[in-house]
Parts: structure tokens; sequence; C-alpha cells
């Protein structure tokens, strides 16, 4: 039976979604099932993740952990993974985890495998599933070593609902700090938005708003909706947007329930960052625009016009 490692992903003291999300997939191969979590004052967790179905729980609970830094992050998650003789260590897609996956693989002499979307396991034979030049293919990729150490890619895997593990705290020996590189703060986007990563709904503008006053109009469609609000690469260049705005390959990869893409042409580059979404409402005024070939709804119309009309509708329906 293999055994999945996955690293718990916690924010402001929460436990977030996609942990449960791996979980579950974890349970799904008929894994034998952990977590690791580091940080401060964290143990208060643990029923959350013995809950989201992990039968062990690895616990590096500190207050010099408070702060990420790559080195003792991968350190505890090495710890963990030869305590627990791990088979596969899964990440969840943020930036955390990409900075610390590589360490972990290089320790542990494992493969590494970024924004995997499947993981299939035939005997003891371990296969990924990964988009690769932005999305154009697929690739099927085996694993030739004992150990896999993976990216997730956000919405890859879903919950299942009814799933439990059971509580088992292993604490863990705290790192020592990386004096090469320490890292003494950590600067929130103080815009007050929602985080595109968490964002149950993303509304994103594109090159079609023109200026600023197309960008606060839909900027106003994402407040209506308590929304993400993103952007294309194309309003980041222009100056318009700041880049933790910016979806796409070379952005941020977001995978919400609803992913609405307004004025947004869909270049390769931002349907590479988006595609995940679990539906997906374009409006352009070009009918011919290559976002409509993804799209699972699309409107043909000018922004300025179609905003005030989705807006009304959506006050009408929250009555």
């Amino acid at each position: 039976m293999a055994k999945i490692l996955v690293i718990a992903d916690i924010k402001e003291g929460v436990l977030k979604g996609s942990t449960a999300e791996l979980l579950s997939k974890a349970k799904a191969l008929s894994a034998q099932t952990a977590v690791v979590a580091i940080g401060s004052n964290i143990e208060s967790l643990i029923a959350d993740m013995a809950a989201a179905g992990s039968d062990t729980q690895y616990i590096a609970d500190d207050k010099s952990l408070e702060l990420f830094s790559a080195g003792p992050y991968a350190a505890c998650v090495v710890a963990a993974a030869q305590q627990f003789e791990a088979d596969m260590i899964w990440f969840g897609f943020s930036e955390a985890g990409k900075a610390a996956a590589p360490r972990v693989a290089a320790q542990l002499n494992a493969a590494c495998a970024t924004e995997i979307i499947d993981v299939t396991l035939e005997g003891e034979q371990i296969q990924v599933i990964r988009p690769a030049i932005a999305g154009k293919v697929i690739q099927r990729i085996q694993v030739n070593t004992q150990t896999l150490v993976a990216v997730v890619r956000a919405g890859a895997f879903e919950a299942t609902p009814g799933i439990t593990g059971t509580q088992n705290m292993v604490k863990l020996s705290i790192p020592a700090p990386d004096l090469k590189a320490v890292i003494k703060q950590i600067l929130s986007d103080a815009s007050g938005e929602i985080d595109l990563a968490d964002a149950d709904i993303v509304v994103s503008v594109g090159r079609g708003a023109r200026d600023q006053a197309g960008i606060d109009l839909v900027r106003e469609l994402a407040r209506d909706l308590s929304a993400g609000f993103g952007s294309s690469r194309a309003m980041v260049d222009g100056g318009f947007m700041a880049h933790n705005k910016q979806v796409g390959q070379t952005g941020k990869i977001v995978a919400p329930t609803l992913y609405m893409a307004i004025g947004i042409s869909g270049a390769i580059q931002h349907l590479a960052g988006m595609t995940g979404s679990k539906t997906i409402l374009a409006v352009n005024k070009d009918p011919e625009a290559p976002i409509f070939n993804v799209a699972d709804y699309g409107i043909v119309g000018d922004l300025f016009e179609v905003i005030p009309i989705l807006r009304q509708e959506i006050k009408k329906i929250r009555g």
C-alpha cells in the first residue's frame, strides 16, 4: 500500500480546503495518509487535519516557523517523509510549495513533478499527468524513482464529502534557522480584495476595458459577487493592474467554481491560468475571440453595455 504525505496548507490559522482535496485523492488511491503541518500555534488544527482525511499528523509548531522560509520548511517536510516512509509527498499549488518542493526532492533523491493534474498507480508504478507548453499538450510521465515529490495544480482534485481520518499527532524536532537567508517580514496585499487563490468566484478584466474607468466598472461587478478581481497580462503590462492580480502562465493559476473573463481575448498564456475553473463565463465583443472556445457561457457584446445589465440582474437575484 502506497504512503502519501500531504503538506497542510495553512493561512492565517485556518486549514485551507486544498488540503482536504489532496487527502481525498490519496484515499481514492487506497493509500495510507499523513499530513505535515508547519507554523506557529497550529496544534489546534489537528482535529481539522484528521477530519480532512489524514491518519497521522506530523506537527512542527514553533515561533521560529511563523514566517515561511524554504530551508527550515523543507527540513520539516523531509523529517516527516522519512518517519512516515512516504512514497509520495504532495504540495498544494502555492508559492511556499513551489519554493520548497525542489529542496525536498533533492534531499530525498526523489523525482520532482510540478503542476500535476492527476496521479495513477499501477502496482508500485507511479505515473503523473500534467499540462505542458502552456496547456497545448498533456504529458503522462512515468516515475522511475522510489519517491515522488509533486506540486498539485489548483483545482486538480475534489474533496470527497464524508471522508475522515484519525488523530495521531507526532511532534517534529524544530530545525535550525536558515542563516543564509533570514525572512524578516512578509507583506500582504494591502488592497483589501479577496486573494485570487482563495476565491470561489474570480472576475478578470482584459484589454477590452480600455482604461481605468472600464477597470473600475468590472471591479464593481467583482464586489457585487464578493469575487476575487484579476486581470490579463495586457492590463498588467499597461500599468493598470498589479502583477499579483495577473491570471495566466506567468501569473496565478486559479480554479474557482466560476471564472468570468471580461474583455479578455483568450491568449494561450491566459488560458493556461484559468481553464481548470469549473464554469467559465466570457464577455467579449469579438465573436471569434479564442476565449469562447473554452467558455461554458459566452456573451458577445461590449462590456460597457453588458456589465451594467449583469449587475442589475445579480442585484435582483440577491434581492
